[in-house]
C-alpha cells in the first residue's frame, strides 16, 4: 500500500524524510508527496489537525496509521525501506533536543541588530503569516475542537513575532536576547563537540552510505549552516568559521563534503539550504 508523505520544501525535518525517501530506494509508486506550506499556516487548518494533531512535519501516514514526530516518521521509512540501513543511535534523540533545536537558531537574536535584521526578513514574514493562519483558522467553527491548540498557537506565536516586529517590552526582548545566546553557545557545542565524537574521518554515521542517524543529522546541520548565513553548500564552512570563530571539524567537514556530493541531498535542496 503506498505511504503518503506531508513535507515542505522549507522545513528542516521534512527534509530529514525527503532524505530518508531518496536514499532508501522507494519508487513514487511507493510513496505519494504532499506539500504543506507553513508559511501560511496549512499545518494549522483543522483538516491537518485532524491528522496531525501537534500540527508538525513531516507527517506520514503508512498502513492504517500516522506517524506525527521526525524520529517516527524517518523509522517508518527506514523499517519497510526496499533498501536495509544502519538504525539509528543515541545521536538522533540528542540531535532532536530542544538546546539544539534548529528552528529556533533561524528566529534566535542575540541583539537589537540580528533582531532588527531578523524581523525585516524571512523570519519576520514567517511568523507574522502563521499569525494570520490561526486567527483564521481559530475563528473558523471547523476549528471549534481545536480551541485550545489554537489559543496556545495564538500566545506563543504572538510573543515571537512582538519581539521580531520589536513591539514586545523591554524585558521580554532582553529574555529572549539570552535565550538566544544559550542557545548559539549550545549550537556550538553540538558542532565542536558532540558531532566529532560520533562522525567517522570519512563517510556517514551509518557507513559507507547514509544510515538512519545521518538522515537527521544531515537535515539539522543543513539548516545549521543556513543560520550561519550560508547560501549554498560551497559556501557553507566558511559561513560555520565566520560565525563561531573556528574553522569546522574535520571530521564535520568531511560529513559536509560526503553528503553534499550524494544525488540525494541535491535531490532535497537543490542550489539552496533550508
Amino acid at each position: 500500500m503506498a505511504k503518503t508523505l506531508y513535507i515542505f520544501a522549507g522545513s528542516v525535518w521534512a527534509a530529514a524524510a525527503e532524505l530518508a525517501v531518496a536514499e532508501l530506494g522507494y519508487t513514487d509508486a511507493d510513496i505519494e508527496t504532499k506539500s504543506v506550506n507553513l508559511v501560511q499556516g496549512e499545518n494549522f487548518a483543522p483538516a491537518f489537525l485532524k491528522l496531525n494533531p501537534l500540527g508538525t512535519l513531516p507527517t506520514l501516514e503508512a498502513d492504517g496509521k500516522v506517524y506525527t514526530s521526525t524520529t517516527a516518521v524517518v523509522g517508518a521509512l527506514v523499517k519497510d525501506a526496499p533498501t536495509k540501513v544502519a538504525a539509528a543511535t543515541a545521536i538522533t534523540e540528542t540531535i532532536h533536543e530542544d538546546k539544539y533545536d534548529p528552528n529556533f537558531a533561524m528566529f534566535a537574536a542575540r541583539n537589537e541588530a540580528e533582531r532588527a535584521a531578523k524581523g525585516n526578513g524571512i523570519a519576520g514574514a514567517f511568523l507574522a503569516g502563521r499569525q494570520g493562519a490561526l486567527e483564521k483558522y481559530a475563528a473558523d467553527p471547523e476549528g471549534a475542537p481545536f480551541k485550545a491548540f489554537y489559543e496556545a498557537k495564538l500566545a506563543q506565536n504572538g510573543g515571537g513575532l512582538a519581539i521580531s516586529n520589536g513591539t514586545a517590552p523591554e524585558e521580554a526582548k532582553a529574555g529572549f536576547f539570552a535565550m538566544s545566546t544559550a542557545h548559539f553557545a549550545a549550537i556550538k557545542a553540538a558542532l565542536y563537540e558532540i558531532l566529532p565524537g560520533v562522525l567517522p574521518a570519512s563517510g556517514f554515521i551509518g557507513g559507507a552510505t547514509p544510515g538512519e542517524d545521518d538522515f537527521h543529522v544531515g537535515a539539522w546541520l543543513t539548516r545549521i549552516l543556513l543560520t550561519c548565513g550560508a547560501k549554498s553548500a560551497d559556501d557553507a564552512l566558511a559561513a560555520l568559521a565566520a560565525a563561531h570563530g573556528a574553522p569546522a571539524p574535520a571530521s564535520v567537514a568531511a560529513y559536509w563534503g560526503a553528503w553534499t556530493a550524494r544525488p540525494s541531498w541535491t535531490k532535497v535542496y537543490g542550489s539552496g539550504l533550508h
